[in-house]
C-alpha cells in the first residue's frame, strides 16, 4: 500500500508513549468518578462536505440517520449530559469509498487521522479508537492500517463493523486482522447486532475462543439498530456467550432499555469478573448522549431501590447495586479496562524508546 507507514518492525515513538502515559494517569486517577461514553463517532465535517460535492447534505438541519458531528459538537453534548470523557472512532456513514481498495484505504486512514487529531487536541476529553475494513480496503492494506493505528497513533482498540461493511465476523480476513491486532497488544472490537446476518453469536464465539485469555469487545450486545423482535434472540445468545467467556466485554449502546437492565442484573449477579465487563455508551450521533446517559443514571438508581423493583432476581439481592457499582458501569469499568489495555500495549510495543528517534 503505497505511501503508508507500516512500522511493523518498529517501536512506538517516545511522544506516543508519553501521550499514552498521560491518558492512563487520568483514567486511573479518575476511575471512581469519571463518566465515560464508550461509543461515539466524530467526523471531519468539512472534508465530508467536500467529498459529497454537489450532493452536500444540509449538515445543520434536521437529524438524519448517520448525521455526522464534529468533535466540538460532541464536546457540547458531553457538557450538557455531564459526561467527562468519550471513546471516539470514525463514522462509517461519513467515510466515502470510491470503489478501489487503495482509495478506500486512504479515505479510511484519513478518518482515523481525524480521530487522532481530536484526541491530541482534547486529551482530557477523548479516548481515540481505530477502525479497519478488510472488505473495502483489502486485508493487506488493512494489516498496514492496523500497524499504523497501533504503533504510530497509539490506539489501543481497533474496531471492525461486519454489518456496515458486509462481511462475516468470522471470515478468514477478519480473523487475520484479529490475530494482528492481538499480536500488537491492542484490543479487537466488533459491531455485534441483529441488523445484519454477519454477526451471529456463533461467529462471535469463534472470535472469543480464538484468543480465550485475551479481551475482545462486542459493541451493542446483539442490538445495533435491529427491530426489537429481530434483536431478542441474538441479545439472549450474546448475553449468555459473555457469561461463558469472561474475555468478552460489551458496550451497551443501540440497545433496547429493557435488555440493558437485564444485562446489568445478570452480570452483577454473576459477580467477578463479569460485573466488570459492561460499559455504557450512546452511539452518538446515532443516539443522543443526554437521553442515553440520563437513562443509564435513572435505571441504575432504580436498581439500587431493590425493595421496590419489579425484578424478583433483584428483590432477593437487596445490596446488589450500590453507588459504587453504578459508577463502575457509568465509567469505572471502562476506565480500568483501558488502563490495563494501555499497559499491555506499552509492554508489547515500547521496547527501547531510543529506537524510534
Amino acid at each position: 500500500m503505497h505511501g503508508y507507514p507500516t512500522r511493523l518492525g518498529a517501536l512506538m515513538k517516545p511522544s506516543t508513549i508519553e501521550w499514552i502515559l498521560n491518558l492512563t494517569k487520568r483514567l486511573e486517577s479518575g476511575a471512581d468518578r469519571l463518566i465515560i461514553d464508550g461509543d461515539t463517532h466524530v467526523t471531519d465535517v468539512q472534508s465530508f462536505i467536500r467529498s459529497r460535492g454537489a450532493e452536500n447534505p444540509l449538515i445543520d438541519c434536521r437529524y438524519y440517520h448517520g448525521r455526522p458531528i464534529t468533535a466540538e459538537e460532541l464536546l457540547a453534548e458531553m457538557a450538557m449530559s455531564e459526561i467527562d470523557m468519550a471513546l471516539i472512532w470514525q463514522n462509517p456513514a461519513a467515510t466515502p469509498y470510491e470503489g478501489d481498495q487503495e482509495s478506500n484505504s486512504r479515505s479510511l486512514l484519513a478518518a482515523n487521522q481525524y480521530i487522532q487529531r481530536c484526541a491530541k487536541q482534547y486529551p482530557e476529553r477523548f479516548i481515540p479508537a481505530g477502525w479497519v475494513d478488510p472488505k473495502s480496503c483489502g486485508v493487506q492494506n488493512s494489516l498496514s492500517i492496523v500497524a499504523t493505528l497501533v504503533r504510530e497513533f497509539g490506539f489501543v482498540i481497533i474496531k471492525m463493523n461486519p454489518a456496515q461493511n458486509g462481511y462475516p465476523i468470522n471470515s478468514p480476513d477478519a480473523l487475520t486482522l484479529v490475530d494482528r491486532i492481538v499480536s500488537l497488544g491492542a484490543v479487537p472490537a466488533f459491531h455485534v447486532g441483529a441488523d445484519s446476518p454477519y454477526t451471529p453469536a456463533d461467529g462471535l464465539r469463534q472470535v472469543a475462543e480464538r484468543h480465550p485469555d485475551y479481551p475482545i469487545i462486542a459493541i451493542h450486545m446483539g442490538g445495533g439498530g435491529a427491530s426489537y423482535e429481530a434483536a431478542e434472540g441474538l441479545y439472549r445468545d450474546v448475553e449468555s456467550l459473555g457469561l461463558e467467556h469472561p474475555n468478552v466485554r460489551h458496550i451497551l449502546s443501540a440497545m433496547r432499555d429493557t435488555y440493558i437492565e437485564d444485562a446489568f442484573i445478570s452480570y452483577q449477579l454473576a459477580g467477578e469478573p463479569f460485573c466488570y465487563n459492561l460499559f455504557c455508551g450512546s452511539d452518538a450521533p446515532y443516539g443522543r448522549q443526554s437521553w442515553n446517559f440520563g437513562g443509564f443514571r435513572a435505571m441504575l438508581q432504580t436498581l439500587m431501590n431493590a425493595e421496590e423493583h419489579p425484578s424478583s432476581r433483584l428483590r432477593n439481592q437487596r445490596e446488589l447495586f450500590t453507588p459504587q457499582v453504578a459508577q463502575n458501569y457509568l465509567g469505572g469499568n471502562l476506565a480500568r479496562f483501558l488502563v490495563s489495555s494501555y499497559n499491555r500495549l506499552l509492554d508489547v510495543n515500547k521496547g527501547d524508546p531510543t529506537a524510534c528517534r
